[in-house]
């Protein structure tokens, strides 16, 4: 499998295809510039997409190692390689983002007007970053993944979002490179201590738990940032308002799943000692970002702001399924991801459709829309109970899973949690009775048209794997199942460990 360099075709072929917009698409007419480097963008994404689903196919489930592992000689005078490899957890992120670029290119078709060829660019370089962070095997690599996906978001937001932009780009930029700092100073002492930069060998180093306690801390300001995690949540909201759709689909559909993953992959497996001493914080944090945020999330006015919040909330979720430290709840909470990929990219779309009508994103705006758009009507249905959690949609197993977990890890957490459900229940259900249903009074919806051809062929796909996930989820449980397990032994087995040097020591 490694002899097809499946990863860093996957990582090579979008950067070839900016490449090829950047340097070929220079002259002529703007329009004819701007048609081709669409038409080059959804035709890269689109193969890096059918590409990606041959990790999909020649996945080997019942093992836990890395598989379609590249390794190569990069700095040899320090010991760092280009070293890419996927596992039952990091393979379903990298389909994910490979899904879900050609979509967001798709529906900015006729939204994006101006330096469209800058446009396909950033979101091209922006799906090879992603790939190469969710398959870094590295912690040099991870790094500069993780770090190098901020130029082409700042780009899309400060350059195509909305009048604030500039403000929203730049509190984004620097919450989360603020938070990175920290993190590589982690890195620095953890290449120090164990003399290599590899992670599946740091996930054995046995760091000692008093380092363990800085090292988890330092990862805590970064990742906490991305998922974000109460306090550090509020640039998310602004960066969603100010973002193009297709920025704040991509945005919440991948990049907030950096948080989760790095907690899956760092904090968890190399830190386990201190995940364990931090769980009850962690825990606390997330409560509170599930209940404060959508009590939020129920008074606000402006779609996006509502979406926005209700992500921190979900993303909540997932953080209480993560450190329950069992195979539900971690379970649930890959999966939890996975599903809010999905849901939450298809609401920002969903507002993206009646925003490019009559550019507006406030509820009370809208008004009896089923009158006029019922096949919109029927779309934002299906992703507005997604999110709510019904069952038969993706939303209804992961949150399931996470409430089975964190009631196995102490029953308190699983009941506040839970309040989350009503709560998403409360904000989505007022969202869709305010936009979707009563009399259509309003003079600039009388005229306004359901979605185009295109808008369906843009939902279509997300349509499918949300029923997909509800109805049939060992598809996707039986992926990652080993992955998990593997990281639960992985964690007893270092935590067993190190007591018993303690004891000894004692």
């Amino acid at each position: 499998m490694s002899s097809l360099h499946i990863l860093s075709s996957l990582i090579l072929i979008p950067l070839a295809g900016a490449a090829f917009i950047f340097i070929f698409l220079t002259r002529g007419d703007e329009k004819v510039i701007a048609r081709n480097a669409r038409w080059a963008a959804l035709w890269t994404s689109g193969f890096t997409f059918l590409w990606s689903l041959y990790l999909w196919f020649a996945f080997d489930r019942t093992t836990a190692d890395f598989q379609f592992v590249e390794r190569q000689e990069w700095m040899p005078a320090y010991n760092i390689t280009y070293y890419v490899g996927v596992d039952g957890i990091s393979v379903l992120f990298v389909l994910l983002s490979t899904l879900l670029t050609p979509v967001c290119i798709l529906s900015a078709w006729e939204a994006v007007t101006t330096r469209v060829k800058e446009y396909m660019i950033a979101f091209l370089l922006m799906e090879a970053m992603m790939i190469g962070m969710f398959s870094a095997l590295d912690i040099v690599v991870f790094y500069l993944f993780f770090e190098a996906v901020l130029i082409p978001m700042f780009l899309i937001i400060g350059v195509w979002g909305g009048p604030r932009r500039v403000y929203a780009a730049f509190k984004f930029f620097l919450y989360t490179l603020l938070g990175s700092v920290l993190m590589l100073l982690a890195l620095l002492v953890m290449y120090q201590t164990a003399g290599t930069t590899e992670i599946p060998e740091l996930m054995n180093a046995g760091f000692h738990p008093d380092l363990q306690i800085w090292l988890w801390l330092a990862f805590f300001a970064s990742f906490a940032v991305k998922v974000p995690m109460w306090p550090v949540h509020t640039w998310l909201p602004d960066a969603h308002v100010e973002a193009p759709t297709a920025g704040s689909v991509i945005l919440a559909g991948v990049l907030l799943k950096f948080g989760g993953y790095g907690f899956l992959r760092f904090s968890l497996p190399m830190f386990p000692d201190a995940s364990v001493v931090f769980t009850p914080l962690m825990f606390t944090l997330s409560i509170i970002a599930v209940i404060y945020t959508s009590l939020v999330a129920l008074a606000q006015e402006d779609m996006k702001k509502l979406i926005a919040y209700s992500s921190v909330a979900h993303m909540g979720f997932v953080t209480v399924g993560t450190f329950s430290l069992n195979q539900q709840g971690i379970e649930g909470a890959i999966y939890q991801m996975l599903s809010h990929g999905v849901v939450s990219a298809a609401l920002f779309l969903i507002v993206g459709v009646v925003y490019d009508r009559i550019h507006s994103r406030r509820i009370s705006d809208y008004g009896g829309l089923v009158h006029r758009m019922p096949v919109y009507g029927l779309t934002f249905m299906l992703f507005m109970l997604a999110s709510v959690g019904l069952p038969g949609t993706g939303g209804f197993i992961g949150e399931f899973l996470i409430l089975l977990g964190a009631f196995k890890a102490a029953p308190w957490v699983a009941a506040l949690t839970a309040t989350g459900v009503v709560l998403s229940a409360a904000y989505m259900l007022y969202l869709y009775r305010r936009v979707i249903f009563g009399k259509l009074t309003r003079e600039s919806l009388q005229k306004i048209s359901d979605m185009s051809r295109r808008e369906v062929l843009v939902f279509a796909p997300l349509i499918v794997l949300v029923l997909w996930m509800g109805i049939y989820p060992p598809s996707f449980l039986d992926v990652m199942h080993v992955s998990v397990t593997n990281l639960i032994e992985h964690m007893e087995t270092a935590r067993a460990g190190a007591d018993a040097l303690a004891q000894a020591a004692r």
